[in-house]
Order: C-alpha cells, then structure tokens, then sequence
C-alpha cells in the first residue's frame, strides 16, 4: 500500500485509471493498526485494484473533504468518486464482501 497525501490525493486516488481503496488511519489508532494486514493481504490478492493509506492528521484536506469522523474508516473510490464506505475495524470478510463489486471485476 502507498501513502498519499492531501497534495498526491487528487493523482493518486481522483485520477486513477482503476478503483482505489484508500484507508483513512492515524498512527495512534489501535484499530487502524488491526485492519492493517487485511488491507495489505487484499492489495496483495488484487491487481485490478489500488490500495492506499492516508495518515489523516497530517492530511486533514482530503479527510475532512469527505466527512471523516472516525477511523478507521475505508473508502473505495471508482472514477474519483466515493462508490462503498467502511467504518471501523471489521473482520476480512466484511471488506471481502464490500469490495467485492471491484476486487472481483
């Protein structure tokens, strides 16, 4: 997973040629840490799909651009819109399920 930024967002997430999932974490977040592995496991099963992170404290832009009020919280965006949102830490299959309509295109 690559980390974006509030500046990297718009080319990263907004402009990608295929659908991003982006984690919205803080360093301090236990439950972001939680999450971790699954996302990386997904990013690692699914070439169709980017996966990335951003550290919302040191990128309150993008965050507070789309109404993030607790985190974890996961976005997939498709034609830099926001399509599937996922709040908290849940277990692999809850995001397997969620993703599915992309992970599995």
């Amino acid at each position: 997973m690559i980390e974006v930024t509030d500046a990297t967002f718009a080319a990263e997430v907004l402009e990608s040629d295929r659908p991003v999932v982006v984690d919205f974490w803080a360093p301090w977040c236990g439950p972001c840490k939680a999450i971790a592995p699954i996302l990386a496991g997904l990013d690692a099963a699914h070439d169709n799909v980017k996966f990335v992170k951003l550290d919302i404290d040191e990128n309150p832009g993008a965050a507070g651009k789309y109404g993030i009020l607790s985190i974890p919280t996961v976005m997939v965006f498709d034609g830099g819109e926001p399509k599937e949102t996922v709040v908290g830490a849940r277990p692999k299959a809850h995001f397997e399920k969620a993703l599915a309509p992309w992970i599995s295109a």
